[in-house]
């Protein structure tokens, strides 16, 4: 730390990135071998190297991060944005809409009412954390289907449930902030402090649509791979720029230009894209935030905030937020007629919370300010930490158990058992049938031109190896027949 007070402010503050992306790539070294999310790990590495612990990175550079959680959040939504697709939202659209309301707000009113009423915090800091608890993080989730290859009514629910989630957290946080503040500052409330902040995410939204189409229309002519990464980066940059000159969060824009894009184009690929550049630029924002985590207020208590130690208070938010998810999840299925599979397990799927709700706790926090935004930020971090140990273990229960995925091959594809005459197939008819039909129904892989090159080298590097080969073996056969020849002649 004082060798990098010492330098100068633009060596420091590149030095302290280097620290930063290293302490975060090494610590996932161990969370992988403790199977726990990526995450996890950069939080950790942020508490480690943060000023609590082993105090590396200058405060000063941390304070001049605090664009980060716009950054991040604008590439989290806009990745969000690839599965509203409106033919899938057409299915069953207004089901999910009921469900994700019920289990976004009633987790909201269940931790409002225990920090409130039992705990007897401020109104500030538990409104917003009520807020909070209704955003769900999808990349867990996301990537715990991608692992299992889980599919079925189930899997489309939760995958709008999920990404429909963070609007409805967006959204009650917006009116949360604007309830605290006024609430911290003594004004008078009224109802345009609940009509201002839901115009304004309006306007974000219309301003998000207008975006995407201008992404499609630069991106529609054939671009180089190259290109169309510096057009949506650029395009992601400048809208946060614009909503942070107005003070409004990048998300719900973000999001609605990602669902622009993809319903215009029908292009998944620029995601992919996106999903390439964005590690960087997560971890450092994921160990920034671990930066912030103030150790010592976690366990005292907070005078601005209530008498109760913050430690207390992150494990009751930990358990009131899991009982508020699932029971709005299962009441929301209920009242809808979903199937018992998805009623009794879509709660389990919604534990996660990580991205999205890191990144508003900093926006609240820097709303807020002194030990209320404190005092915020630090038990979303905590609970957050929590909730990335077991989420993807429960949402990979729930696919089990809601029997999304399973093991065996017969239950992966449905072949017929008989023959056209009736006649019984065998098992290795039948294996063979099911293998060819998984091989139908995965993706096309196309490849460009150098990859081609390298491809079809690689596979006359191949055929002449194989060739050689194929002729010594020749060659050796021969010779053993000749002397088989020879011997038999001399036998003679």
């Amino acid at each position: 730390m004082v060798i990098i007070i010492a330098m100068g402010h633009a060596d420091s503050a590149i030095l302290s990135i280097s620290i930063i992306l290293l302490s975060g790539f090494l610590m996932t070294r161990i969370t992988k071998k403790l199977r726990l999310p990526n995450v996890t790990a950069y939080i950790v590495a942020g508490i480690l190297i943060g000023p609590f612990c082993l105090d590396l990175i200058p405060r000063q550079i941390i304070s001049a991060t605090d664009f980060l959680p716009n950054v991040a959040l604008a590439f989290i939504a806009f990745n969000t944005g690839e599965f509203f697709k409106l033919d899938t939202l057409k299915k069953n659209g207004a089901k999910v809409i009921f469900i994700t309301l019920f289990e976004a707000l009633l987790a909201s009113l269940v931790v409002f009412f225990v920090c409130s009423s039992f705990l007897r915090l401020n109104l500030a800091f538990s409104i917003v954390l009520a807020a909070l608890a209704s955003a769900t993080a999808p990349a867990s989730t996301m990537m715990t289907i991608r692992q299992t290859g889980a599919k079925g009514d189930f899997v489309e629910t939760l995958l709008q449930v999920v990404a429909l989630d963070d609007i409805v957290g967006l959204l009650a946080y917006s009116v949360a902030i604007s309830i605290a503040i006024s609430s911290s500052t003594g004004e008078a409330f009224s109802i345009a402090h609940l009509i201002q902040p839901i115009f304004s995410n309006m306007l974000v939204l219309l301003l998000g649509f207008l975006f995407g189409l201008i992404l499609k229309f630069l991106i529609a002519q054939k671009r180089s791979s190259d290109n169309r990464l510096i057009i949506s980066v650029a395009l992601l940059f400048a809208f946060c720029a614009i909503c942070t000159v107005f003070n409004v969060s990048p998300l719900l824009g973000c999001m609605s230009m990602g669902m622009a894009y993809i319903n215009l184009t029908d292009d998944s690929k620029l995601f992919k894209q996106l999903a390439y550049f964005n590690p960087p630029i997560l971890l450092i924002f994921f160990v920034r935030s671990g930066l912030s985590f103030d150790l010592r207020s976690l366990i005292s208590a907070s005078g601005t905030v209530g008498n109760v130690p913050l430690l207390t208070i992150g494990v009751i938010y930990f358990f009131v937020r899991i009982i508020g998810k699932y029971a709005g999840a299962f009441l929301g299925c209920l009242i809808t007629k979903k199937p018992d599979t998805t009623r009794n397990y879509l709660g389990l799927a919604l534990i996660p919370q990580a991205g999205v709700a890191i990144g508003l706790a900093a926006l609240g926090s820097r709303a807020l300010g002194g030990e209320t935004g404190n005092a915020l930020q630090t038990i979303i971090l905590a609970s957050s930490v929590l909730y990335e140990l077991i989420g993807p273990a429960c949402a990979k229960l729930s696919l089990y158990l809601s029997h999304s995925y399973s093991t065996r091959l017969e239950d992966l594809v449905s072949v017929n058992e008989t023959a056209e005459d009736g006649v019984q197939k065998t098992e290795l008819e039948l294996l063979i049938e099911r293998i060819q039909k998984i091989q139908e129904e995965l993706p096309v892989h196309t490849v460009n031109e150098e990859e081609a090159a390298y491809t079809e080298a690689a596979e006359n590097h191949s055929r002449a190896v194989f060739e050689e080969r194929i002729g010594k073996i020749s060659e050796g056969r021969q010779r053993a027949t000749a002397i088989r020849k020879s011997v038999k002649r001399r036998r003679r």
